[in-house]
């Protein structure tokens, strides 16, 4: 849904998510490693990777069918996957590189999840998880995008640590927009008490359509990403982390 009310992955929050998975993929991809990225729903960073990188080895996945179907006739140069993360198919030791942006909170049992991630990955590989913040955030948003959970900073670094993972950095995403939407967040749990279901995903369709047009966010989120160069705050609406597994 956040996709498609955006318009070709053009939300500013979900271009600068994209940024920063880019960075923490270079190395990977600069060596022709294997990267997967998977809840790769429409594609888009694989599609601005393999404009990177054209010989660089993608791998797509998502636990819908269609998604998957559509995401591979976008990128048809790429293989695509369909699987439930929990129950990972692919084999241990087998990848150099996985992105998860804004995939754990869609699952259950997230630390399931975690674990395949790490052992999929070959030793030294990387992961970059990103997920939604603010555990005390989450509202009627949260529910229409099937979100189980928003996550603390604490949290996310505790369960990475759990899985077997090293910690090479950890920071926030949105860091510049935070006020406002910690005040909308707040107004929203409020809200969501007296609003139906239909009322529900009409606001949350608008309100994606509505910040991804927004001229100003735009150009606060481009301050953050040049800032984001030699500024790294461990606050913001989006939580990120880079892992290496040992």
């Amino acid at each position: 849904m956040h996709e498609k009310e955006a318009g070709d992955g053009n939300h500013p929050i979900d271009r600068l998510s994209r940024h920063h998975a880019h960075f923490s993929m270079k190395s990977v991809m600069g060596k022709n490693g294997i990267m997967l990225d998977v809840g790769c729903s429409s594609g888009f960073l694989l599609g601005e990777t393999r404009g990177r990188y054209p010989q660089g080895n993608l791998i797509g996945a998502d636990y819908l069918p269609e998604v998957v179907s559509r995401c591979a006739k976008k990128n048809p140069s790429i293989p695509m996957l369909q699987f439930d993360l929990r129950v990972c198919p692919l084999d241990d030791n087998s990848l150099d590189g996985v992105v998860a942006l804004n995939v754990l909170e869609h699952i259950d049992e997230d630390e399931k999840a975690l674990a395949h991630i790490f052992r999929v990955l070959k030793p030294g590989g990387l992961a970059h998880i990103e997920v939604p913040g603010g555990p005390t955030l989450y509202d009627f948003y949260d529910e229409v995008l099937m979100h189980h959970r928003r996550y603390g900073r604490k949290e996310l670094i505790k369960k990475c640590k759990n899985a077997g993972f090293r910690v090479i950095r950890s920071f926030g995403i949105g860091w510049m927009i935070c006020p406002g939407f910690f005040a909308v967040k707040k107004k929203n749990r409020w809200l969501g008490k007296r609003l139906s279901e239909k009322q529900k995903k009409t606001l949350v369709a608008g309100a994606i359509h509505t910040t991804g047009d927004s001229q100003f966010l735009r150009f606060l989120l481009k301050l953050e990403e040049l800032l984001g160069q030699c500024l790294a705050l461990p606050i913001g609406i989006r939580h990120c982390v880079l892992l290496k597994k040992p």
